[in-house]
């Protein structure tokens, strides 16, 4: 165990790597100040080694005001001072280099903070500025510009509030998240060259890789039309003229050997493939796999038609249960509804920790066994289930746009437990962490865990280990009765994952490689249990 299963000059790596989530506020605090920072992940780069992971995607990083969680981005050449400084995340991705360990970074292209340089000039420069031409600045509606100047709507689930904010100037400007996130206007070639140099500092600092956020939505229709009147094609989700991006993109990659992975979430498989085709990103995040609930006929389909929309550009799946957006996959594996949905998250929704943990043990078995990429969200090896977080100490913009009804993404991004019988499970030192930890965070602590057989962590290190012998191979259906997952890949490696409500009869192997849980004395693989085996 702890060795990255591709080597340093393997320019396909990316293929079939593992990467492990690095969402840095909660990660670990190597200061004391209660949040996670970059000298706290150079402090637990052995950790991740140990697991085996090829590759760390950092969260945005960058000077942020922390308004969307560092979505709001004022500068992308420097750190933000409560994670450490630019020599410190050039020490990190070289420490963890020579650990095998390539980094990603993290880029938000459809909008920067209202603190950015380039958004601070155009309120100063008033309406019709050639400065205010970098963003959608227009005057309003009605005798007195007093409506928006569209009915666009919020990209945060669930809010109602308006995606256009009025200055005293009259002007309106456009923000399809937070009013401290103002969207950039793309037609602009200003804003496409600041990207691609922003692109060149971090491959130039030895980043391997580069994740998009909202890949989808950079472009926007240039008249800003009615939604209502003019839903195809959207006025900014998916357009045409968005490939022309990534092309240039691509070719900036290309020149340091780096790779993108973009956030697209897209119903149509035919649009979504057109993000992958060879010229554009290499990989893309797979939602649907992601929200799909613990049944067996839908996850099966969802994973046939992973692959096949794939197949016609040549590119590599990707696989996800969780991430720092969405409900922990203990805690959602427990409900009565394992799917996954922004519109449905509630407070107090039950659930029942101890079946979901034993389906995520499972779905972890089975995502590590598919053909492409496998993305671990930190704190999903662990086990951890999603933390409810008091009122009084949320901080997810989402709670509030939504007057409070949804909980907001806060659950998953409470700091990790390391140390069981340290202050704050050894997460900090001195300062309280910036999100209450749950009362039972040291059960689930890093030192409880490494030594434990039967821990989530030893199940992920071991599975993590062992995922080389699934090849580079297709994937293959066996048969398998109604209920139970079967396949097989290269070398006779086969996965079964057992979803029925009864026991199920294993295919004839040689060898069980790995289960997520015990045989039952027959030998047979009970309720919500995966295996890994040998013909």
């Amino acid at each position: 165990m702890g060795q990255p299963t591709h080597a340093p000059n393997d320019p396909d790596w990316w293929r079939s790597a593992v990467i492990y989530q690095v969402y840095v506020r909660s990660f670990a605090d190597g200061d004391g100040d209660g949040t996670g920072d970059l000298a706290g992940v150079r402090t637990r780069l052995p950790y991740l080694a140990e697991l085996g992971v090829d590759a760390l995607w950092f969260n945005p990083w960058y000077l942020s005001p922390m308004k969307d969680g560092g979505y709001d981005v004022a500068d992308y050449r420097a750190v933000d001072p409560a994670f450490g400084t630019l020599a410190e995340a050039e020490k990190l991705i070289a420490e963890a280099g020579e650990l095998g360990i390539r980094t990603i970074v993290d880029i938000v292209p459809n909008h920067v903070s209202d603190r950015h340089p380039w958004f601070r000039a155009a309120l100063a420069a008033g309406p019709g500025s050639p400065e205010r031409e970098l963003f959608h600045f227009r005057p309003g509606r009605g005798p007195d510009g007093e409506l928006p100047p569209n009915d666009w709507p919020s990209q945060f689930a669930g809010s109602t509030e308006p995606v256009w904010t009025r200055l005293p100037d009259g002007d309106w400007y456009l923000h399809l998240f937070t009013p401290e996130q103002p969207d950039l206007n793309w037609a602009h070639p200003a804003v496409r060259q600041e990207h691609e140099d922003i692109l060149r500092f971090w491959f130039e600092r030895g980043v391997a890789g580069v994740r998009i956020d909202s890949a989808a939505l950079l472009a926007k229709d240039p008249d800003l039309p009615d939604l209502a009147a003019h839903p195809e094609p959207h006025p900014f989700v998916d357009r045409d003229e968005l490939h022309d991006v990534y092309r240039s993109w691509r070719r900036v990659a290309d020149e340091y050997g780096g790779v993108f992975v973009g956030e697209v979430w897209l119903p149509d498989t035919e649009r979504f493939a057109r993000y992958l085709r060879p010229d554009e990103l290499h990989t893309a995040f797979n939602f649907s796999f992601l929200s799909c609930p613990w049944e067996a006929g839908r996850l099966r389909a969802s994973i046939e038609a992973t692959l096949a929309e794939h197949a016609p550009v040549g590119a590599p799946a990707t696989w996800v249960l969780c991430n720092h957006d969405v409900t922990r996959t203990v805690t959602r594996y427990g409900r009565e509804d394992t799917a996954f949905d922004f519109a449905t998250k509630a407070f107090g929704t039950p659930t029942d920790l101890a079946l979901g943990t034993r389906r995520a043990r499972a779905a972890a078995l089975l995502s590590l066994a598919l053909p492409g990429s496998v993305y671990l969200y930190q704190g999903e090896e662990l086990g951890l289930p999603e933390a409810e977080i008091p009122g009084d100490r949320v901080q997810d913009p989402m709670y509030f746009r939504s007057g409070g009804t949804d909980p907001g993404r806060d659950g998953c991004r409470v700091p990790l437990p390391w140390a069981a019988g340290l202050p704050y499970a050894g997460f900090g030192s001195r300062d309280e962490p910036w999100l209450p930890q749950p009362a039972d965070w040291p059960s689930y602590a890093v030192d409880r865990q490494r030594d434990d057989p039967h821990s989530v962590l030893t199940l992920y290190r071991e599975a993590v280990a062992a995922r080389p012998v699934f090849g580079d191979g297709p994937l293959t259906w066996l048969p398998a009765p109604d209920g139970v997952l079967a396949f097989s890949r290269a070398d006779g490696a086969i996965c079964v994952v057992n979803l029925a409500n009864t026991p199920a009869v294993l295919p004839a192997h040689s060898r069980l490689l790995l289960s997520s849980g015990p045989l039952d004395d027959t030998g047979r693989l009970p309720q919500d249990t995966a295996a890994w085996l040998l013909a």
